[in-house]
């Protein structure tokens, strides 16, 4: 669902409140945040989708990647999770099996445990996990609280929603596009723990609403602006050449008219940077904000760890919350 259609939907749904539940659907954290003692508060989360590979296995292994990365973008550690299953019944069951087996390798290097799931009927396969996870409540890294000053930093590449697209129109294959299903696979494992000692002051994880969306939901909810540097923005070489040719997702669009109220680019603009940052992303990087101070070590500190692609792409202002500033390209 595009992310307009989600906040008319939302608006309508009533507004779950507690006291010891520290998230809401309004605030559009990552996952749902809830209290358990002063000393702990358990992290909840799912996500599922259809095939965007051609291996099984590939996409069991992305598919878990992708849940799992909700934990990691709050700070918090996995312990369990549960398989979401829809297949049609009449599809080998060893392909199903390969699907399982990949999200089970991907949970398994969380140090998670996969405990049960749930299965349907259904014409299209989909896949995914709900996982639980902990975390101490200073540890917490959140969607609110970016500050003026504050570098962003964003850890994986885009245009895994252009990559995808051309593989299933058989314009590429996986091994051509290798690079960005590695990404994909990756944990946002170290990331997490890279950037909860840095001093972050907010984070997200980078998915279906593209770089685009998700910071404007970071820079609404922590009531600040920000400059984006578009030329600093890591990206798949190869994603840059397919969209020259055309080769965008619907989903793209779909960000793009999200985001249009907010997005502020200077005169001469590269569209084809434009259409990467509002590129939907599949297993995403982490999107945070640091104080300037700890920027650089951040940075270094990623890039020697599993993030060698790390990048400050922009600078926090004050201003009117949402607004992005799009320089250079």
């Amino acid at each position: 669902m595009g992310p307009c259609d989600l906040d008319e939907l939302l608006s309508r749904m009533p507004q779950t409140a507690h006291p010891m539940l520290l998230s809401s659907m309004s605030g559009k954290e990552d996952a749902a945040i809830y209290k358990l003692r002063d000393d702990l508060v358990i992290i909840q989360t799912l996500d599922f989708f259809p095939p965007i590979v051609d291996s099984p296995r590939l996409y069991g292994n992305i598919a878990a990647a992708n849940a799992l990365s909700d934990i990691y973008a709050k700070g918090g550690r996995p312990l369990i999770a549960l398989n979401i299953v829809a297949f049609p019944c009449e599809i080998s069951l060893d392909i199903l099996f390969e699907i399982l087996i990949g999200g089970y390798e991907k949970v398994k290097e969380a140090d998670a445990l996969i405990v049960g799931g749930h299965t349907i009927d259904d014409e299209v396969p989909k896949y995914g996990l709900s996982v639980t996870g902990i975390s101490r409540p200073d540890e917490l890294m959140k969607i609110e609280g970016a500050k003026p000053g504050d570098i962003i930093i964003l850890t994986k590449p885009l245009g895994t929603g252009i990559l995808t697209t051309a593989l299933k129109a058989g314009f590429q294959t996986e091994d051509e596009i290798k690079e960005a299903i590695d990404s994909m696979c990756r944990l946002n494992r170290n990331a997490s723990e890279i950037l909860k000692t840095s001093g972050v002051t907010a984070c997200t994880d980078v998915t279906g609403f593209g770089l685009s969306g998700h910071m404007l939901e970071l820079l609404k909810a922590s009531n600040v602006s920000a400059e984006i540097w578009l030329k600093e923005i890591p990206v798949f070489e190869k994603a840059l050449s397919l969209a020259e040719e055309g080769m965008l997702p619907a989903g793209l669009f779909r960000n793009r008219d999200y985001c249009a109220e907010f997005t502020h680019p200077e005169e001469e603009i590269d569209q084809i940077l434009l259409d990467l940052f509002n590129d939907p992303q599949t297993s995403g990087g982490l999107l945070a904000t640091i104080p300037e101070e700890n920027a650089e070590t951040a940075l270094s500190r990623l890039k020697e760890s599993d993030s060698p692609e790390a990048k400050a792409i922009g600078i926090v202002l004050d201003g009117p919350p949402g607004k992005m500033h799009l320089k250079g390209g």
